[in-house]
């Protein structure tokens, strides 16, 4: 009898036990299902937060007096659509950041310059030196001695064009644009390339180019093509080759929207692509070294296919949308407010206030007197 007594309550543990384990097991087949569908880093997570960003982000500009101009279309886009966004606040003490208008004609003296007489007149560069402050630059900040520049370029979120200068981004503080991109659809025609790419020649890409160029299975293009033959090759391509840093005629985003994975081929380590912080990368392209030529890019892609293929596809095309810049308001139609590129931008911004550290109230308040 005292047996049975015994064996009761270790029943009950190895029940407790297996309950424990059934659990875990569902909740670890639930991640992984959410990830085989879904192109984030945080698929639990980022929508609630993203449409927490929407609701509560508050950025303060100060006056663009003389109205800044830019180098590149995607500056000032990305510039007026900050400017009719809801999350602008008249003021200050709302903001979680600051945006600075600088022009991209700007000299490194001006630049200088506008910090110190900001810093002035003003308390707010003085409380994080600078940190809680962005600004657009695609060509970025480059090394300078000047104070006022030094903090600009370690302490403020810089956003650039990608790719990127060599030596002129900080992962982890600094984010991309996404080029504007073509519109281009899904082609209900059968796949007629493995590989498609379409841009200027020249440096070590040539021989990666010459490698692939003898191959049926393979498109190069690189005489000019209007934008309806671009997005039709792109359409009917299993693959779009990009070489990170050279050329920028056929864009990323408009790959994935067209079901063409993208192809990165570098020479070095990419720390600046798009929505890092938000996209799982490695599930939605295919990163090839140069050093291996044409046969290894080949054999790379052949590599994936099959499930393995099906599955970067169609999680390229869901992370697609963020990819778009919303120049009419069409995309609100199609996908509710929000999900465009320059909203995107936004919520990496956002996610990177938390690394900002104030200084204690008495110390900035003192610093802002200070002579600089």
């Amino acid at each position: 009898m005292a047996n049975h007594l015994f064996a009761l309550p270790l029943l009950f543990f190895h029940l407790l036990l297996l309950l424990l384990f059934t659990y875990s097991s569902a909740l670890s087949q639930a991640k992984t299902l959410s990830n085989l569908t879904s192109p984030y880093l945080f698929p639990s997570t980022f929508l609630p937060n993203y449409h927490h960003m929407l609701q509560n982000f508050k950025i303060f500009v100060y006056d663009p007096s003389p109205k800044p101009t830019f180098s590149n279309p995607v500056e000032t886009l990305f510039h007026s659509s900050l400017l009719k966004s809801p999350l602008l606040t008249s003021d200050p003490d709302l903001a979680h950041l600051f945006y600075l208008s600088l022009p991209s004609d700007l000299s490194s003296r001006s630049t200088a310059r506008s910090i110190r007489e900001l810093r002035l007149k003003f308390p707010f560069w003085n409380r994080t030196l600078g940190a809680d402050h962005f600004y657009v630059s695609c060509t970025g900040m480059g090394i300078e001695s000047d104070r006022n520049l030094v903090e600009l370029k370690k302490n403020s979120i810089q956003i650039s064009c990608f790719p990127t200068i060599e030596g002129r981004f900080i992962p982890h503080k600094d984010v991309t644009l996404p080029p504007l991109s073509r519109n281009v659809e899904e082609s209900k025609n059968a796949e007629r390339f493995l590989g498609f790419y379409y841009g200027k020649e020249g440096g070590g890409i040539s021989t990666v180019l010459d490698g692939l160029r003898r191959d049926p299975e393979f498109l190069i293009e690189s005489q000019p093509l209007d934008d309806g033959d671009v997005a039709e090759k792109i359409s009917r391509s299993r693959f779009c080759l990009f070489f990170y840093g050279f050329g920028r005629e056929m864009k990323v985003g408009e790959a994935l929207r067209g079901g063409c994975v993208p192809v990165v081929i570098s020479d070095r380590p990419i720390l600046d692509l798009p929505f890092g912080d938000v996209l799982r990368w490695p599930e939605i392209a295919v990163f090839v070294g140069m050093g291996g030529g044409g046969e290894d890019v080949k054999h790379v892609l052949r590599r994936t296919c099959g499930e393995r293929y099906d599955r970067m596809r169609e999680l390229g095309k869901k992370a697609s949308v963020h990819f778009e810049w919303d120049w009419d308001g069409s995309m609100k139609k199609r996908y509710g407010y929000g999900y465009d590129a320059f909203h995107t931008v936004l919520y990496q911004l956002w996610i990177r206030r938390h690394t900002i550290r104030y200084s204690r109230r008495e110390e900035w308040v003192s610093s802002a007197h200070v002579r600089v």
